[in-house]
């Protein structure tokens, strides 16, 4: 080895050592100061559980919504295939699945879950699948969501 590379090897350990050294040692000041009485304490870990509990209740993903009518559908997406230059296919399967749910819902508003829309970009902008299948969740305001259907 040569003189600079123990000497680096040396400002290497004499750093770790530093940083050892200041993580095993704190001043009695910042243990003091930090310090919460016991009823002070009960009270934060009750407030720091509260939401905690909220969190758990409601599911992942999905947004807890008043359901006015829910369907299955089996979306065929040739139109994407056929009609459309390559580099368009997945934004036209999107728009197709908007269409094809809104027409069948009587809905205005269409809402895409992520899952559907990864699925359909899944394979890239030139090849999305060929069909896919949804459920169409409205609510009593009119909007519909559409999620991956649950496959039994």
């Amino acid at each position: 080895m040569s003189e600079s590379e123990t000497k680096e090897e040396n400002v290497v350990e004499a750093e770790e050592e530093e940083i050892e050294e200041g993580h095993t040692e704190t001043p009695a000041t910042e243990e003091a100061a930090t310090e919460v009485p016991p009823a002070e304490e009960e009270a934060t870990k009750e407030e720091e559980t509260a939401p905690a509990a909220e969190a758990e209740e409601e599911p992942e993903g999905e947004e807890e919504i008043e359901v006015v009518e829910e369907k299955v559908y089996t979306i065929p997406l040739r139109h994407a295939w056929v009609v459309t230059p390559r580099g368009m296919k997945a934004p036209r399967a999107a728009r197709d699945v908007r269409a094809f749910v809104a027409r069948h819902m009587k809905a205005e508003e269409v809402a895409l879950s992520n899952e559907i829309n990864s699925a359909i970009w899944a394979r890239g902008i030139n090849k999305p699948p060929r069909k896919v299948t949804v459920r169409a969740v409205k609510d009593k305001e009119g909007k519909v969501v559409v999620y991956p259907a649950k496959t039994a």
